[in-house]
């Protein structure tokens, strides 16, 4: 009987304790952070402005006290003026989270988001009814961004209702849902059923915002519920659920949220047989491959590796006592090379950059186009031309055998003359340029030889071809599924897009190429001179060759 009750107490013992913990303590952490930091410098090569392969990976590697080369920082600023400068200094014309993301990842680096290019990148957030448009997301992030850098509030003159913190913090506050937590539009004159139960996404992201108020009794007593909330929603393996399924990124925002709190991750509320949130993470990584945004997906998730990263990179940092991820008085900076870089470092060899040679060149018909500056700047360079001296038609359509030249000469391509199509003969004044573009893959015909020049261009194969051209330039175009999922879903109409269209599709949206300001794609309709010229000029911005 004796050993019968040893037996069984053994039994409870072993079966209550966790198969793999992973402690904050433990010198495998820094293994992970190394580890990690390594396949995202790998990965996001050349870091953009976007939300994968771009502020994320950036703040993580900043705020990691891994040694990452000064030229990974430098080239990533140069990328930020170059696209700020394209925009006008006008990033988005209602996501303002795409400034507080712009500012959080510049402040990580050492760099003043009041002048980049000569934009206050801050002065939009001074637009109080703008920024909430977003629902939570806006004045949540709108907080972090502020605080980053401790910048003073911005006074933006066009705003019709001025920001202050504190009415970002009562927004906050005031979208509390019953339950305790937050959701995106939960609270909000936008708010659907779905919205009314809290997100641990949104509700991590919440806390990190106010962590620095705490000492504001109505914000302590909300964070104190939205915590026990949280505690009651962690499953019995220590992570979280976001509608329905179990993923790291949920994971990541309650980390990151108790680090910001100065909370232990081990805090009893937050262990749930024995698992803490950090364990729950761990079964999400892949030795040398990042990390998976779900446990039982195959391969890992740029998207999912970044959150995880900045989360993990949160814990370290809590562990050494350092300043918490989004306090930055204590970032990094880096020496600036005055070495004037053409194009990106994996570019094709026979691309070259399209010198001025006409300098001031524009066209009466393109006074107050939205793409004006695309046009004048390829036309400039001879890379397009209007139909007349003073007419460029921005609303015509293009044929495909305009679009083969422009990209030819866009890239400054070689000329490559062997004939391939029977419909493009010598005689034609595009035909070194169809050659061309066909010999560099970025062109194909209709058929096997066949190229209808005189057809026009839609949407999604201009969008093919410009992403097989920024591929020659040295970008990478490829996305996982999940990405370009993430990235189409945000269009109406997105499933109108063809399959072999949506990675690039996706690729032209994050990177700029296409503007995120319609709702729509239209993926099956002709493309227009002006948007080509508007997807050439913005692809060659991205490639380093303008």
């Amino acid at each position: 009987m004796k050993n019968f009750i040893s037996i069984f107490l053994t039994l409870i013992i072993v079966l209550g304790m966790p198969v793999t913990s992973f402690a904050a303590s433990n010198p495998s952490l820094d293994e992970v952070v190394a580890d990690t930091a390594t396949y995202i410098y790998k990965t996001v090569s050349d870091p953009q402005v976007g939300s994968i392969g771009g502020e994320w990976a950036v703040l993580g590697l900043a705020r990691s006290g891994v040694e990452i080369p000064d030229k990974y920082y430098q080239n990533y600023y140069e990328n930020v003026e170059e696209y700020v400068m394209m925009r006008e200094g006008n990033l988005h014309d209602k996501k303002y989270t795409e400034y507080s993301r712009l500012i959080v990842a510049l402040t990580s680096i050492g760099k003043n988001p009041e002048n980049v290019a000569g934009y206050n990148l801050l002065t939009p957030l001074g637009d109080y009814e703008k920024t909430i448009w977003q629902g939570m997301n806006g004045p949540i992030w709108a907080l972090i961004a502020l605080d980053s850098g401790d910048y003073n509030m911005p006074q933006n003159p066009d705003a019709k209702v001025q920001a202050t913190r504190k009415m970002y913090i009562e927004r906050i506050l005031s979208c509390q849902l019953p339950d305790g937590g937050w959701s995106l539009f939960g609270g909000t004159a936008a708010a659907e059923s779905g919205d009314n139960t809290s997100d641990p996404d949104v509700t991590g992201m919440a806390l990190q915002a106010l962590s620095k108020y705490q000492d504001n009794e109505r914000v302590k007593k909300a964070i104190d519920t939205a915590l026990n909330t949280m505690s009651q929603k962690q499953d019995e393996r220590g992570g979280f659920s976001s509608w329905g399924t179990k993923n790291s990124e949920s994971c990541v925002q309650m980390l990151v949220a108790l680090c910001e709190l100065g909370i232990p991750i081990d805090d009893e509320r937050f262990v749930k047989n024995g698992y803490t949130i950090l364990d729950n993470l761990m079964n999400y990584y892949n030795d040398g491959n990042g990390f998976k945004h779900i446990d039982s997906g195959s391969g890992s998730n740029l998207m999912a590796t970044e959150q995880a990263f900045y989360g993990i990179v949160a814990v370290k940092r809590a562990r050494d006592g350092k300043n918490s991820l989004y306090k930055m008085s204590d970032a990094i900076s880096f020496s600036e090379n005055t070495e004037v870089i053409v194009g990106l470092e994996d570019k094709n060899p026979d691309v070259k950059k399209m010198e001025i040679i006409n300098p001031g060149k524009t066209f009466a018909d393109v006074l107050g186009n939205k793409d004006k500056i695309a046009i004048e700047m390829l036309a400039s360079r001879g890379i397009i031309n209007g139909k007349t001296e003073n007419s460029f038609e921005p609303n015509s359509t293009m044929t495909r055998a305009e679009f083969a030249t422009i990209i030819a000469r866009g890239l400054g391509l070689p000329t490559k003359n062997d004939a391939v199509f029977k419909d493009v003969t010598v005689n034609d004044w595009f035909y070194n340029y169809v050659n061309t573009a066909y010999s560099y893959g970025i062109i194909k015909g209709v058929s096997e030889n066949e190229f209808n020049p005189n057809g026009t261009i839609t949407r999604e194969e201009a969008a093919v071809m410009v992403s097989r051209a920024a591929s020659l330039c040295g970008s990478d175009t490829d996305m996982d599924t999940l990405a370009v999922r993430d990235v189409l879903a945000g269009f109406v109409d997105y499933v109108r897009a063809s399959d072999w269209a949506q990675n690039s599709l996706a690729f032209c949206y994050n990177k700029g190429i296409l503007s995120y300001d319609a709702i729509d794609i239209k993926p099956k309709e002709a493309v227009t001179r002006a948007e080509i010229a508007s997807m050439l000029y913005n692809m060659l911005s991205l490639a380093k060759l303008l």
